[in-house]
């Protein structure tokens, strides 16, 4: 085309920057084959719930129709889980497009949105997709007690303005693996003004194991104002079909539902999803893995006197006291993927998924 692109978009989306999705998989599994250990994009190594193959199965000689626009039986079976009104729920092309749908219904120029400082990459970049104003808090210290660069909920409640629409948490969180507890959510939400929503992310819900943190959800009679997003991507082990959800209000959702796209959850993700939300066994098996797994490489890294940063997720921020470059480099020529953080401004530390004990002792062996 003979006129400049950039100059052609509006100014959000000249401001924005793409989603960076980590290294090119498809490409590395072509290069390493079976040996490649893929521990930079958080997921399940244990897989999806038998039921959720066969589910798939199942459907798929429907294919050449279009799946139910409404994804009326997830809804229901979510909405029996959650012990919610199945009006509540949105479901989305992973828990991503629920984040900018939801910051594309509330927010614009006229209006402000608060995110932490190392909270999820989608948050601000949701945050300028709806051309509305950043509010980045900073984290708490690193060298905080029980949470380093986790969210800093005092300074989070206090950054809100008259103006604010939005603040976006995550609850574990990703990169960091921090979590605050239901008490400091409480507390947290008591202080904001009610034209505010307060968005959980809770992609991370089913690692959780310790007993101060429960789930927003439990908040959801007292706050209207207040939104939970989770995915079927990480423990239910559904990352390659893409569906999330979101619980809210049923007229916050009835409005996120005016701008959902059409179809958005492909039929195969619909049966695979309602059948994997039915195998709560797998999903305990899951979690018993992740927590035993983690805490023996936590232990290990720990070992070679490397700083693990507390996780309920099912990887861990590790802190390596110096430019990582060169390790993530030398880990991926040897076919292990980790996720650098340089571009949280965190050069010093890397992400690194649970894998299964095979990918976890090749990490171990490969770490220069």
């Amino acid at each position: 085309m003979s006129a400049d692109a950039a100059s052609l978009a509006n100014a959000a989306t000249r401001a924005l920057r793409a989603y960076d999705p980590g290294h090119d998989l498809p490409a590395l599994r072509r290069r390493f084959g079976d040996v490649l250990a893929e521990l930079g994009s958080n997921e399940n190594p244990l897989g999806p719930s038998p039921l959720a193959l066969a589910a798939i199965r199942a459907a798929l000689p429907e294919i050449f129709r279009y799946p139910d626009p409404a994804g009326g039986a997830l809804k229901a079976a979510l909405a029996k889980h959650l012990r919610v009104d199945a009006a509540q729920i949105a479901l989305g092309n992973g828990s991503h497009e629920l984040l900018m749908l939801i910051a594309q219904c509330f927010a614009d120029a006229s209006t402000s949105v608060v995110f932490s400082e190392f909270g999820f990459a989608v948050f601000p970049i949701a945050t300028a997709a709806a051309g509305a104003v950043p509010i980045r808090v900073p984290a708490l210290a690193r060298n905080h007690a029980t949470q380093p660069l986790g969210h800093d909920l005092e300074a989070m409640a206090a950054a809100v303005r008259t103006d604010t629409r939005i603040v976006y948490l995550a609850n574990p969180n990703n990169p960091t693996g921090t979590w605050f507890g239901d008490e400091d959510l409480a507390a947290f939400l008591a202080r904001i003004p009610s034209t505010t929503l307060v968005v959980v992310d809770e992609a991370y819900h089913e690692f959780v194991d310790d007993p101060a943190l429960t789930s927003a959800l439990r908040f959801l009679p007292e706050y209207p104002n207040l939104i939970v997003t989770r995915t079927f991507s990480k423990a239910y082990a559904l990352a390659g079909l893409r569906v999330g959800y979101a619980v809210g209000s049923s007229e916050v959702v009835a409005m996120i539902e005016r701008l959902r796209e059409s179809f958005n959850v492909n039929s195969l993700a619909l049966a695979a999803a309602g059948a994997a939300l039915g195998d709560q066994d797998h999903v305990a098996r899951a979690k018993a893995f992740n927590l035993a797994e983690r805490t023996w490489l936590a232990a290990q890294l720990e070992s070679r006197g490397l700083r693990v940063l507390p996780s309920q997720t099912n990887f861990v921020l590790v802190d390596f006291a110096r430019d990582t470059a060169a390790i993530e480099n030398a880990l991926f020529e040897r076919g292990v993927i980790v996720r650098p953080m340089g571009g949280y401004g965190l050069g010093e530390f890397l992400r690194i998924s649970v894998g299964s004990r095979a990918e976890n002792e090749r990490l171990l062996e490969a770490l220069p």
